[in-house]
Order: C-alpha cells, then sequence, then structure tokens
C-alpha cells in the first residue's frame, strides 16, 4: 500500500506541473522613449526615399500592443507630431527656409523641399501612431482623424520615394517632445 500512496501522490504532482499556465502579456509601465530635440528625432537630412523607416527607428513603438503602449511614450509621440508641424510652418522653420533659398526652384530649395517632405512624412506618421493608440486604448473620439491622416501619409511617402537618392536638408528648430 504504501508503495502505491507514493505513486498516486506523484502521479498526481507530474500532472499538475504538465498542466497548460496560461500566460498573460502585461503592458509595460515604462517607456521605450526617452524625451529629445527636435534636432535629435528629426529624420529631414540624408537623402529622400526612406522616410518611413527613418520614422520608425526613431520611435519604435511595438505597434503588436498598442493598448500596452506607456503613457509616458504617447506624450512623447504626441508632442513630435506637434513640433514637426511647428518645424514645417511657423517661424523659422521649412517653409522660411524655402522662401530665404530662393523657392524650390533652386537646388538648395529643392534640398530643402525633399526634408520638407520627409518633415511632413515624420508629423504625419507620429501623428497616425498617436491617434492608433488612443483608440487601441480605448479613446474612440481620435479614430475620425485616422483616414485623412493616413491619405496625407500615403501622398507624402509616395513624394518621399519619388525623390529617392536625392539629397535632402534638414533644418535645425528649437522644440522638444
Amino acid at each position: 500500500m504504501h508503495f502505491s500512496t507514493t505513486f498516486t501522490a506523484l502521479l498526481s504532482l507530474t500532472s499538475a506541473l504538465a498542466a497548460p499556465i496560461q500566460l498573460t502579456k502585461r503592458s509595460s509601465a515604462a517607456g521605450v522613449l526617452k524625451v529629445q530635440t527636435y534636432d535629435e528625432f528629426n529624420i529631414s537630412g540624408g537623402v529622400s526615399g526612406n522616410a518611413l523607416a527613418e520614422v520608425a527607428a526613431a520611435f519604435p513603438i511595438d505597434t503588436s500592443d498598442l493598448a500596452g503602449v506607456a503613457a509616458s511614450d504617447l506624450a512623447i509621440i504626441s508632442s513630435a507630431a506637434q513640433i514637426a508641424e511647428d518645424a514645417e510652418v511657423n517661424a523659422g522653420g521649412f517653409d522660411d527656409a524655402i522662401t530665404a533659398a530662393g523657392g524650390t526652384g533652386t537646388t538648395a530649395g529643392t534640398a530643402l523641399q525633399n526634408g520638407k517632405i520627409k518633415n511632413k512624412v515624420l508629423k504625419l506618421q507620429t501623428d497616425i501612431l498617436r491617434i492608433q493608440i488612443e483608440v487601441a486604448q480605448g479613446n474612440t473620439a481620435s479614430q475620425s482623424e485616422l483616414a485623412g491622416q493616413q491619405t496625407k501619409l500615403a501622398a507624402n511617402v509616395a513624394l518621399d520615394k519619388a525623390a529617392a537618392g536625392q539629397t535632402s536638408t534638414a533644418i535645425s528648430f528649437s522644440g522638444t517632445d
């Protein structure tokens, strides 16, 4: 009998250990992004043609778990979108730089225009990411903006790809995300 009791206990323990364990994916409370100046996250310099990938490298968010994105990362992404918008149209931004370079008909103006397009990709992709995160986290009010931003992004990605290999000039702009 002693053998039978020990064997039964061992069999029960083995069954318990072999039972499936449900693992749940927990969202990270800590963010993966850090606050940076516009000049640090700006992708406008270099060459045209790969702006969307450059944005993804600058803002490495796990898009498979947007509901789990940390509030600090969402704040950084939101701020980056706004600062990129400011760099486009505010005083000292791309529009002023292109005008000062003699317009897009000049070599310098064309390179700045290419930089402006890459900046638009940065602005739109971070704004789309913001909207997607907000929706995934329960704020469905933002969803109405998504289609319009995606259309604008597709147009600017196409412009960036059309200028692939051309010089793209960045501007220095004040702002922190």
